[in-house]
């Protein structure tokens, strides 16, 4: 673990003693290249971004829509392999730059293929603060939690709408760093609404836990986070910002275009977090 780290639980409460809301992009790693990969996270930083979801690519992956899919396949496709991922993040730790918390989406055959022991240790070595591992349910991850805390990381739980009361008992015992709440029920993708019901499940939410609430699966607009106003602490966007990849891959954009395309979605929605107050 770097100790130089900002923990996720220290970035949430900065947020919050602020009045305002995290964003958190999720991108791809690997997606073309760990090259554009760094230079994203970078980019990312330097537009205020305060957390990033950094992907790790599965052929087989949990709830993801076509957009992250294919941006997986592309990664896997140029033989992307886990360490890779590992050395690069901890290249770019020791450049001394500010980055913000980096939770890795991982599937657990991942995980497992290496070992949780040593894959928890080697992400902490690199520098991630937070994993999430959607395909492993949060009530059967007492194991996992207790390896991912005594290495310094948190271990962030999703909970779906249909996930019931007595499944979200357990699994908020076993969650830490904040919950990824999922606002309907299928795969990943921009959807111009969210659901009416989200705002009861937020608020029913927040009385079984003390953690703070992201919401993912969904959003891409800053009109979006207004909606969000007072129910949560922080968005995800996902398919929004990986799509751009897909343009690079058709040869409509250079990389430097995709950065800058990248940089100014982001600072939109940044500045959306800032101005609202919970």
């Amino acid at each position: 673990m770097l100790d130089s780290l900002t923990r996720i639980s220290e970035k949430f409460a900065q947020l919050r003693n602020a009045g305002q809301m995290a964003f958190m992009p999720f991108i791809t790693a690997g997606d073309p290249d760990m090259d554009l990969t760094l230079a994203l996270i970078r980019e990312l930083a330097k537009r205020g971004v305060d957390l990033i979801e950094v992907g790790f690519p599965y052929s087989d992956p949990i709830a993801d829509g076509p957009v992250i899919q294919a941006s997986y396949q592309r990664a896997l496709d140029r033989k992307l392999q886990v360490r890779d991922i590992f050395a690069a993040i901890r290249s770019l730790h020791a450049e001394k730059e500010p980055i913000p918390p980096l939770v890795g989406m991982v599937s657990f055959a991942i995980i497992f293929r290496l070992g949780a022991e040593k894959f928890v240790r080697l992400a902490a070595e690199a520098g991630f603060s937070g994993l999430i591992v959607p395909d492993l349910p949060g009530d059967e991850a007492e194991d996992l939690a207790r390896i991912v805390k005594s290495h310094g990381l948190d271990l962030v739980e999703l909970i779906a709408p249909t996930t019931t009361p007595t499944r979200v008992a357990r699994i908020v015992k076993n969650a830490s760093g904040f919950l990824y709440c999922i606002s309907v029920a299928g795969t990943t993708g921009v959807r111009d609404t969210l659901p009416a019901e989200l705002r009861e499940q937020l608020g029913w939410l927040r009385t079984q836990t003390d953690l703070p609430l992201a919401v993912g699966f969904g959003i891409s607009r800053p009109e979006q986070v207004d909606e969000l106003r007072g129910l949560a602490e922080g968005v995800i966007v996902g398919s929004a910002l990986v799509k751009q990849m897909q343009l690079l891959a058709d040869g409509k954009a250079t990389r430097e275009e995709l950065l800058r395309a990248c940089g100014d979605f982001a600072a939109q929605m940044v500045a959306a977090t800032k101005r609202t107050r919970l």
